[in-house]
């Protein structure tokens, strides 16, 4: 018996994470449970474990009296006598209780009580396992829709992709495995609650974390992100070593880091940029792949006036303005787009207050095309772009940080 327990403790470690400890406390709370349950108090009763042979002992710490009145808390000096010839009177004496002479209600109580405690234990490991992880990227299986939420498998535990957390357009089948960024884990009377998201920025981020070792190591460094889930994300990124090409780190061979993050991410867009501390030159940067003839930037204000050739403006501001839009979120800035005309035509226009850039740009040497998001996928700060999954269009959403 003793050794079959042994092997079941150890199973229990094993397989939930339970220590064993954990357990001993539990079946000696459930040997106490048993002998109020069959005596009617247990304020005297005492379990002890063998913790290397799980032999157990439980007795009840009873006083030697001349006339019994209470049998639970006191017994007679001839019964003493015939457990210990040394008893006397006002001794405290250690009297053995039978486990097997517990009633059926008492061993059921005390099973019931070990099985509690193993659950709260579970429950209690589980939560501190993914508490751990909790603003981390995770991969989980879809189990299941509830109603409009998805349930995903951790493994050991289910999480919730609310409605208002799933990318639209994106649509998951059964056993489907995916990535997804874990917003909250709430501890609940009936286990924990994780809350995982596939629309919140800082997933492009993990996600890049993971696949770029440089970022992992901290050469490369992502500075900022702004992002509309399923359509576009900007990220401007920032090297600590002069020899390491941040772009192009995140890029990788042929596209192939990017790519898989992309893949991922079901082909939303991705552009990456270069960070800088000068704000001119990082909203420049941030409205890539338009080229940007002149910038002023109020650092006090968080407020920025930006000229681009006329050919260039609809490529600057984007389709619904989502290129300016995610621009703007990326800097921190309020971003105001004018071409060159409107710019010579609004009162007080002076090409001196403008920081240029030293590149002069000739209409002749771009043609000008409409700007179609439909046939790019990531770009690089240069405008090189790369080709995505078809289909994804760029979801409406309210101009908010610059002004057209």
């Amino acid at each position: 018996m003793n050794k079959e327990l042994m092997e079941a403790l150890d199973m229990l470690e094993k397989e939930k994470e339970i220590s064993k400890e954990t357990l001993f406390d539990a079946i000696e709370n459930s040997l106490i449970t048993a002998c109020k349950n069959h005596f009617g108090k247990a304020d005297n009763i005492k379990v002890e474990i063998d913790r290397d042979t799980c032999d157990f002992l439980c007795y009840a710490e009873k006083e030697v009296v001349e006339e019994v009145e209470d049998d639970c808390l006191q017994i007679s000096l001839d019964d003493a006598k015939e457990l210990s010839i040394k008893a006397k009177l006002g001794d405290m004496l250690h009297v053995e209780i039978k486990s097997k002479e517990f009633g059926r209600i008492a061993t059921q109580n005390a099973k019931n009580v070990i099985l509690q405690k193993i659950r709260e234990e579970e429950r209690s490991v589980i939560y501190n396992q993914y508490y751990e992880k909790e603003k981390d990227v995770v991969t989980g299986i879809v189990q299941r829709y509830m109603g409009r939420n998805i349930s995903i498998n951790l493994g050991k535990t289910d999480a919730v992709l609310n409605e208002s957390e799933q990318v639209r357009g994106e649509n998951f089948k059964p056993t489907e495995r995916i990535k997804v960024y874990i917003l909250e884990v709430k501890n609940t009377p009936k286990g924990p609650r994780i809350l995982v998201s596939r629309t919140h920025p800082e997933l492009v981020k993990r996600l890049f974390e993971t696949e770029v070792t440089e970022i992992k190591d901290g050469t490369v460094e992502i500075m900022s992100i702004a992002r509309e889930a399923g359509s576009r994300t900007k990220i401007a990124v920032h090297s600590n070593n002069p020899n390491v090409d941040a772009v192009g780190a995140c890029v990788g061979i042929n596209g192939a880091r990017v790519n898989s993050i992309v893949e991922e991410l079901r082909g939303e867009k991705i552009d990456i940029v270069n960070w800088d501390d000068n704000p001119g030159n990082l909203i420049q940067n941030a409205l890539s792949p338009a080229k940007i003839v002149a910038v002023f930037a109020d650092p006090d204000e968080k407020t920025a006036k930006v000229v681009v050739p006329d050919y260039q403006l609809s490529l600057a501001i984007g389709k619904e303005g989502q290129n300016a839009r995610l621009a703007a979120r990326l800097t921190g800035y309020k971003i105001d787009i004018k071409s060159e005309t409107q710019a010579k035509d609004a009162p007080g226009f002076r090409y001196e207050d403008y920081d240029y850039d030293e590149e002069e740009y000739d209409e002749e040497d771009y043609d000008e095309v409409d700007y179609n998001e439909e046939e790019e996928g990531y770009e690089t700060e240069g405008g090189e772009a790369y080709d995505e999954v078809p289909g994804q269009e760029s979801e409406p959403g309210v101009e908010e940080g610059f002004e057209e």
